[in-house]
């Protein structure tokens, strides 16, 4: 590690990853979001359902806020109560969907407006502005030992269930329908999925607050896809690009004096605009390709 950063002195735009310990830790949650939440917004991508990773985040926000009530930031406490309230959401969420005419996309709209203003109703009555804009909007520069170690251990759990469960993964985003026929483990695929997806918008929530998680699991996924037209390469190329866009926005904080959290996401927003229009499967890009015409 010390090479790295010993690299990293040897050009001057990077030396605030060496100079100051703060933006290391940043990084470095950075670094476990980019690879542990990335990918599993990109099978969120390829289920359509982008926007509930952005419904669930804001479910975190009254457990976290009810354990801010008892215990203040407490970061276990904190943790405890978004994970309670982010399962019972999209357990919810899923029941109303499978039970009723509502849809789950209806089902975790009205949830998320639902939650959003409990939480922050709950957060007023105790907290400053401060504490608000702190659960909203993330600390990425404030990360301590114990938020890393966090970070960290919900990244390493979310690699090896994807690569635990990849196939049927695979197989439930592509053919839900024929994987019901030949297997019983569709629930369990579906289930323990959005369970996945729970446990790493609580990491994302941390450091990005809940406004902002969604962001580097959404964005990097949906810029792969303008790059790479199949499943290993968007598992490869998304993280990369979170990680890219995590360290401009970064350093766009440090020399601009610019809020983390918001930067990082200007940032990998800043890259879905450039593979829009420069990527291979972009709109402008396949325009611009010459067609086949067949010849009688």
């Amino acid at each position: 590690m010390s090479a790295f950063f010993d690299t990293l002195a040897a050009f001057p735009p990077f030396s605030p990853f060496v100079e100051f310990g703060f933006m290391r830790r940043a990084l470095a949650g950075c670094l476990a979001l980019s690879f542990g939440a990335t990918p599993v917004g990109v099978f969120l991508m390829l289920r359509r359902m982008s926007l509930s990773a952005d419904a669930i985040s804001h479910a975190i926000l009254p457990g976290a806020a009810a354990a801010y009530l008892i215990a203040g930031l407490s970061l276990p406490a904190m943790t405890f109560g978004g994970l309670l309230a982010g399962i019972a959401v999209a357990l919810l969420a899923g029941g109303v969907a499978r039970n009723s005419i509502i849809r789950e996309d209806t089902s975790f709209a009205a949830l998320y407006l639902i939650s959003l203003s409990t939480g922050v109703s709950l957060i007023s009555l105790r907290g400053s502005n401060v504490d608000l804009l702190h659960v909203l909007f993330g600390s990425v520069l404030a990360l301590d030992d114990a938020s890393l170690f966090l970070l960290a251990a919900f990244a390493s759990l979310s690699i090896l269930a994807l690569a635990a469960g990849l196939r049927l993964l695979v197989f439930e985003c592509c053919d839900p329908s024929h994987l019901a026929r030949v297997s019983r483990l569709g629930p369990l695929a579906h289930y323990g999925f959005m369970t996945l997806v729970v446990v790493n918008l609580i990491g994302g929530f941390h450091a990005l607050g809940t406004l902002m998680a969604a962001g580097i699991m959404i964005l990097p996924s949906a810029s792969a896809r303008l790059w790479a037209n199949s499943i290993p390469a968007l598992l490869a190329i998304a993280p990369l690009l979170a990680f890219a866009g995590s360290v401009c926005g970064l350093l766009l904080s440090f020399y601009l004096d610019f809020p983390a959290g918001p930067a990082v996401v200007l940032t990998l927003g800043a890259l879905y605009l450039f593979s829009m229009a420069a990527g291979p499967f972009g709109p402008l890009v396949r325009r611009l390709r010459p067609r086949w015409h067949f010849e009688h």
